[in-house]
């Protein structure tokens, strides 16, 4: 492996972890710039969310709906399990589980396909499609279910 590789490698989960951490503070119009202008996020009911301003709309009506639910907006996202394929210096993929907490516990848990995009020395998303594999009963998403 290259010292290129290695370092596009950390870059890229440096970008993973800043998306868990921004949007764990609620922080969203940062985590959309964490995507190429033209970039997608594809949440669990199959709907996409292409650019900046749609995927910030998204999260925050997310953060809303979450603190109108439960009074607070607590929540960790604990990201594990990265595993990254370079396809060509400035393109990759990526795979990785996630599980959320808020203050009443475990609230769901999935997985997390990307697509990162290298421009102007910054790895981005280019898309990010977010998996549901399932959730507490009585928790915040169960509740978006309904």
């Amino acid at each position: 492996m290259t010292l290129d590789a290695l370092l596009a490698r950390e870059l890229i989960r440096d970008l993973v972890a800043a998306y868990a951490e921004l949007a764990d503070r609620g922080r969203f119009a940062e985590v959309a710039a964490l995507f190429a202008a033209d970039g997608v996020l594809e949440v669990a009911d199959g709907a996409a969310h292409r650019g900046r301003e749609a995927i910030a709309a998204f999260l925050a009506g997310a953060g809303a709906s979450l603190r109108t639910q439960t009074g607070r907006s607590h929540v960790r996202h604990l990201v594990a399990n990265l595993r990254i394929t370079l396809s060509a210096p400035a393109e990759a993929t990526g795979a990785s589980t996630f599980l959320v907490l808020t203050e009443r516990g475990l609230d769901h848990w999935g997985r997390y396909r990307d697509a990162y995009v290298e421009a102007g020395g910054r790895w981005l998303f280019r898309q990010r499609r977010v998996r549901v594999d399932g959730w507490t009963p009585g928790s915040w998403a169960a509740a978006r279910r309904g």
